[in-house]
């Protein structure tokens, strides 16, 4: 069912957004590439300001080429990032080139998932927390990472082209401490566009 599902959403994003490619600028309009950002989809159990974390990738990824624009839909909450009707619909209507697509997720709440193993030569690693009383000598646990998975669609395409993810260690204020990753994902974002 979800597969058919996924199925149907795809086929009716490449219908609704067909129409509309990057090439059909009219005469006045404004000559910059328009990136919609769909709003970030928070798939833990962390409390996020997801419409903030969407509103500074759209400034992140824009500059003198490149405008981010602000989307009223939602990403998918699938775990293989894909457009959603809602999504075509307003990509559509908004005229946009490109569509990201964000959502956050916790490592931990899928252990099946093929990862790189991290590497220990001699046991575990002391702890480099600055707040740590004993200097890094009490080896408590290291901080929880969540991933931020993310993927840049053409208009008109279901195929990415950027699927990746950005992993960050999150502190007190998860929020707070997850818009470095958000950073650092505006800046691959408008460093591979560029290229395009």
């Amino acid at each position: 069912m979800r597969l058919v599902f996924s199925v149907v959403a795809l086929v009716a994003f490449c219908a609704l957004t067909s129409v509309a490619s990057p090439q059909d600028k009219s005469p006045g309009s404004d000559s910059r590439t328009k990136v919609c950002v769909a709003v970030v989809n928070n798939q833990t159990s962390n409390s996020l300001m997801e419409d903030r974390m969407t509103g500074r990738l759209a400034r992140g990824i824009s500059d003198s080429k490149v405008i981010g624009i602000v989307m009223d839909s939602v990403t998918t909450k699938d775990r293989e990032l894909h457009s959603t009707i809602e999504n075509a619909e307003e990509v559509k209507s908004r005229e946009c080139d490109y569509l990201v697509l964000t959502q956050v997720s916790d490592p931990r709440s899928h252990p099946m998932d093929m990862s790189i193993p991290s590497i220990s030569i001699g046991g575990r690693a002391p702890n480099t927390d600055v707040s740590d009383p004993m200097g890094g000598q009490s080896r408590t646990p290291s901080r929880d990472t969540l991933d931020i998975n993310f993927a840049v669609f053409r208009t008109g395409s279901p195929k990415a082209l950027i699927s990746t993810k950005v992993s960050d260690q999150i502190s007190a204020n998860v929020s707070d401490s997850l818009m470095q990753a958000v950073d650092r994902e505006a800046n691959r974002i408008g460093h591979d566009l560029k290229k395009k």
